[in-house]
């Protein structure tokens, strides 16, 4: 929908003026040093390899042996389901990038060094995943006297309340509060989907629409649940707080934006009914 398209022009345009405007001058920026990172680094000499496995551990063998075998569970992966399907499992991803990683230090030993210098950089923000966890496990399993859970209340007080005028902003609020608890990456949205689409459709809402509605507000609070920080941090050495203060302003800048875009766009749509087998 050229909506979509419009939505996603003006958060690039306003993203691009927040991180210019934000970004410290020379008077306030910080050098690596001063945030206590040495970015040198030399990579230390080889051992002696005396035994077989440290032979492997050096070799590329093992490496080329692995991505050969994901390749092929890829390419089964893209011939035997449609495009969409197998692109959009997260073990693809996690498969993909973890053989491309591997296949770019070309050595086991390489590998395994690398990843043990980004993970304690990393270790305060993968705590919080776990917790995150949790509180999924609260919303969507943990059920009342009526048989019905957390998650299945909250969707309701919220669909209950709302008319077609103001469905988008209040999806949106709704959306953006629970992300930030669950932040699911719209893994949530299996559960909540039958509420919010059954409400988008008796208030004649455009149900294409509600659901960018729901999709764009979950993504909000990213901008303070760091998904996208931990290769970020990784590489960078940096914590969490060293780039928080940024996105959060990011984040005050573009939920009033967004729920507002969220309303003004969806009023230029109009209902379509679902077709009915």
């Amino acid at each position: 929908l050229w909506q979509s398209g419009v939505m996603l022009a003006a958060l690039v345009v306003v993203s691009l003026v927040i991180a210019y405007a934000t970004a410290p001058g020379p008077n306030s920026a910080r050098s690596a040093q001063d945030c206590g990172v040495d970015p040198s680094f030399t990579a230390p000499p080889a051992p002696q390899r005396t035994r077989p496995g440290e032979w492997l551990e050096h070799s590329p063998i093992l490496i080329l042996m692995l991505v050969a075998l994901a390749a092929g569970w890829l390419y089964q992966e893209f011939a035997t389901k449609p495009a969409i399907t197998a692109i959009s499992g997260l073990n693809t991803y996690n498969l993909l990038f973890i053989m491309l990683g591997a296949l770019l230090h070309w050595r086991p030993r390489s590998f395994l060094d690398a990843v043990a210098r980004a993970v304690p950089t990393t270790t305060g923000v993968l705590i919080q995943f776990p917790l995150y966890g949790s509180i999924a496990a609260i919303l969507t399993q943990v059920k009342g006297v009526d048989e019905q859970t957390l998650a299945h209340h909250i969707s309701l007080f919220f669909t209950q309340i709302a008319t077609h005028d103001t469905y988008a902003v209040l999806m949106g609020v709704y959306s953006a509060v629970l992300g930030f608890f669950i932040p699911s990456g719209g893994g949530k949205w299996i559960i909540e989907a039958p509420y919010v689409m059954l409400v988008a459709n008796d208030l004649q809402y455009h149900l294409g629409w509600a659901v960018q509605i729901y999709n764009a507000a979950e993504a909000l609070p990213n901008l303070i649940n760091p998904f996208y920080m931990l290769p970020l941090l990784g590489v960078l050495g940096l914590k969490a707080r060293d780039l928080i203060g940024f996105s959060f302003v990011q984040l005050l800048v573009h939920v009033p934006l967004v729920l507002v875009l969220l309303w003004a766009l969806g009023t230029t749509l109009q209902y379509i009914p679902p077709v009915m087998p």
